[in-house]
Protein backbone atom coordinates (compact mmCIF):
# COMPACT_ATOMS: atom_id res chain seq x y z
CA UNK A 1 0.00 0.00 0.00
CA UNK A 2 1.83 3.18 -1.03
CA UNK A 3 1.18 6.73 0.84
CA UNK A 4 -1.34 7.52 -2.34
CA UNK A 5 -3.62 4.85 -2.34
CA UNK A 6 -3.74 5.27 1.79
CA UNK A 7 -4.67 9.41 1.41
CA UNK A 8 -8.36 8.40 -0.03
CA UNK A 9 -8.93 5.82 2.63
CA UNK A 10 -7.78 8.72 5.37
CA UNK A 11 -9.57 11.18 3.81
CA UNK A 12 -12.97 8.70 4.08
CA UNK A 13 -11.87 8.29 7.86
CA UNK A 14 -11.65 11.91 8.64
CA UNK A 15 -15.09 12.59 7.43
CA UNK A 16 -16.43 9.74 8.81
CA UNK A 17 -14.75 10.84 12.53
CA UNK A 18 -15.78 14.81 11.52
CA UNK A 19 -19.68 13.59 10.75
CA UNK A 20 -19.61 12.07 14.13
CA UNK A 21 -20.55 8.55 13.02
CA UNK A 22 -21.29 6.64 16.14
CA UNK A 23 -19.01 4.20 18.01
CA UNK A 24 -20.47 0.75 17.61
CA UNK A 25 -19.14 -2.60 18.74
CA UNK A 26 -17.98 -4.54 15.88
CA UNK A 27 -20.13 -7.52 16.12
CA UNK A 28 -22.71 -5.12 15.88
CA UNK A 29 -21.72 -2.54 13.40
CA UNK A 30 -24.50 -1.60 10.80
CA UNK A 31 -23.44 0.26 7.65
CA UNK A 32 -25.67 2.04 5.27
CA UNK A 33 -27.71 -0.04 3.27
CA UNK A 34 -26.83 -3.19 4.91
CA UNK A 35 -28.98 -5.84 4.40
CA UNK A 36 -30.52 -7.74 7.53
CA UNK A 37 -27.22 -9.67 9.23
CA UNK A 38 -29.17 -10.08 12.62
CA UNK A 39 -29.04 -14.28 12.04
CA UNK A 40 -25.43 -14.18 10.30
CA UNK A 41 -24.49 -12.37 13.54
CA UNK A 42 -26.04 -14.77 16.08
CA UNK A 43 -24.60 -17.78 13.82
CA UNK A 44 -21.10 -16.16 14.22
CA UNK A 45 -21.65 -15.53 18.03
CA UNK A 46 -22.48 -19.30 18.49
CA UNK A 47 -19.05 -19.98 16.44
CA UNK A 48 -21.66 -21.41 13.49
CA UNK A 49 -19.19 -20.68 11.23
CA UNK A 50 -20.26 -22.62 8.09
CA UNK A 51 -23.91 -21.94 8.65
CA UNK A 52 -22.90 -18.15 8.68
CA UNK A 53 -20.78 -18.60 5.65
CA UNK A 54 -23.43 -20.94 3.78
CA UNK A 55 -26.05 -17.11 4.02
CA UNK A 56 -23.25 -14.95 3.35
CA UNK A 57 -22.27 -17.04 0.22
CA UNK A 58 -25.99 -17.12 -0.32
CA UNK A 59 -26.36 -13.30 0.07
CA UNK A 60 -23.20 -12.48 -2.45
CA UNK A 61 -24.18 -15.13 -4.95
CA UNK A 62 -28.00 -13.18 -4.47
CA UNK A 63 -26.42 -10.31 -6.25
CA UNK A 64 -25.55 -8.48 -2.24
CA UNK A 65 -22.90 -6.27 -2.79
CA UNK A 66 -22.09 -4.64 0.20
CA UNK A 67 -18.67 -4.23 3.24
CA UNK A 68 -20.66 -5.42 6.10
CA UNK A 69 -21.34 -8.44 4.51
CA UNK A 70 -17.95 -9.25 3.06
CA UNK A 71 -16.47 -8.19 6.48
CA UNK A 72 -18.61 -10.88 8.06
CA UNK A 73 -17.43 -13.90 5.56
CA UNK A 74 -14.05 -12.76 5.63
CA UNK A 75 -14.63 -13.07 9.27
CA UNK A 76 -16.66 -16.26 9.30
CA UNK A 77 -13.76 -17.79 6.81
CA UNK A 78 -10.70 -17.27 9.05
CA UNK A 79 -12.38 -19.07 11.80
CA UNK A 80 -12.83 -21.85 9.77
CA UNK A 81 -9.15 -21.55 8.47
CA UNK A 82 -9.75 -20.16 5.09
CA UNK A 83 -7.05 -17.95 4.95
CA UNK A 84 -6.82 -16.71 1.68
CA UNK A 85 -10.44 -16.69 0.68
CA UNK A 86 -10.81 -14.44 4.24
CA UNK A 87 -7.99 -12.36 2.55
CA UNK A 88 -10.21 -11.63 -0.87
CA UNK A 89 -13.34 -10.97 1.11
CA UNK A 90 -11.78 -8.44 3.52
CA UNK A 91 -10.22 -6.79 0.44
CA UNK A 92 -13.66 -6.89 -1.39
CA UNK A 93 -15.46 -5.18 2.18
CA UNK A 94 -12.81 -2.41 2.36
CA UNK A 95 -12.83 -1.43 -1.74
CA UNK A 96 -16.36 -0.88 -0.85
CA UNK A 97 -15.72 1.35 2.56
CA UNK A 98 -12.06 1.83 2.85
CA UNK A 99 -12.93 3.26 6.60
CA UNK A 100 -14.78 0.14 7.29
CA UNK A 101 -13.13 -0.20 10.80
CA UNK A 102 -14.38 -3.71 11.45
CA UNK A 103 -13.03 -5.15 8.37
CA UNK A 104 -9.84 -3.29 9.30
CA UNK A 105 -9.28 -4.72 12.40
CA UNK A 106 -10.14 -8.48 10.93
CA UNK A 107 -7.74 -7.84 8.08
CA UNK A 108 -5.01 -6.83 10.25
CA UNK A 109 -5.73 -9.63 12.32
CA UNK A 110 -5.34 -11.73 10.01
CA UNK A 111 -1.99 -10.05 8.18
CA UNK A 112 -0.78 -10.78 12.29
CA UNK A 113 -1.95 -14.47 11.93
CA UNK A 114 0.25 -15.09 8.84
CA UNK A 115 3.19 -13.00 9.97
CA UNK A 116 2.65 -9.81 7.86
CA UNK A 117 3.13 -7.02 10.80
CA UNK A 118 3.35 -4.20 8.58
CA UNK A 119 0.33 -4.50 7.33
CA UNK A 120 -1.54 -5.32 10.28
CA UNK A 121 0.47 -2.13 11.68
CA UNK A 122 -0.55 0.24 8.90
CA UNK A 123 -4.18 -0.92 9.66
CA UNK A 124 -3.92 0.33 13.12
CA UNK A 125 -2.60 3.28 11.67
CA UNK A 126 -5.66 3.79 9.83
CA UNK A 127 -7.95 2.70 12.91
CA UNK A 128 -6.14 5.50 15.15
CA UNK A 129 -7.13 7.65 12.54
CA UNK A 130 -10.89 6.69 12.54
CA UNK A 131 -10.89 6.94 15.82
CA UNK A 132 -8.10 8.87 18.03
CA UNK A 133 -10.27 8.43 21.33
CA UNK A 134 -10.18 4.56 20.38
CA UNK A 135 -12.53 2.21 19.61
CA UNK A 136 -13.41 -1.36 20.17
CA UNK A 137 -11.80 -2.22 16.69
CA UNK A 138 -8.13 0.13 17.56
CA UNK A 139 -7.95 -1.75 21.27
CA UNK A 140 -8.42 -5.60 19.30
CA UNK A 141 -5.93 -4.94 16.95
CA UNK A 142 -3.36 -3.62 19.52
CA UNK A 143 -3.67 -6.21 21.47
CA UNK A 144 -3.75 -8.50 18.66
CA UNK A 145 -0.19 -7.00 17.26
CA UNK A 146 1.23 -7.16 20.46
CA UNK A 147 0.16 -10.78 21.12
CA UNK A 148 1.75 -11.25 17.63
CA UNK A 149 5.53 -9.63 18.60
CA UNK A 150 5.17 -11.65 22.02
CA UNK A 151 4.71 -14.67 20.27
CA UNK A 152 7.88 -14.55 17.56
CA UNK A 153 10.23 -13.46 20.40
Amino acid sequence: MTTRSIRPMLAAAAALVLCGAPALAVDNMVTAGAPELGAVRTKIKAADYPGAIADLDAMVRGGVQHADVYNLLGYSLRKTGEVGRAATFYAKALEFDPAHRGALEYQGELFVQTGQMDRAKRNLTILAQLCPQGCEEREDLARSIAQGAAATQ
